[in-house]
């Protein structure tokens, strides 16, 4: 399986959001932090479903909350498709 590049988490990210949220996440994001880019606890369970159903990686409840930016969720991500692969 491939891993994940930001393009794949910012779609997701998206999709989870909701258009009607106003959140943007163009530009470099990957170092934001979730709360900066406006998003709470519940989108990012949301999003952390929705990695699962395409990466077929489950991603532990306290990665997830503990997750502070991007760049950590992808960190986590792609670890774990490397070692499932």
């Amino acid at each position: 399986m491939a891993t994940m590049e930001i393009d794949d988490l910012r779609r997701i990210l998206v999709a989870c959001a909701g258009e009607d949220d106003g959140i943007d996440l163009t530009g470099e994001i990957e170092d934001s932090t979730f709360q900066e880019l406006g998003y709470d606890s519940l989108a990012l369970m949301e999003s952390a479903a929705r990695i699962t159903q395409e990466y077929g990686v489950v991603l532990p409840d306290e990665a997830v909350s503990d997750a502070a930016t991007p760049r950590t969720v992808l960190a986590a991500v792609n670890s774990m498709v490397t070692a499932a692969a």
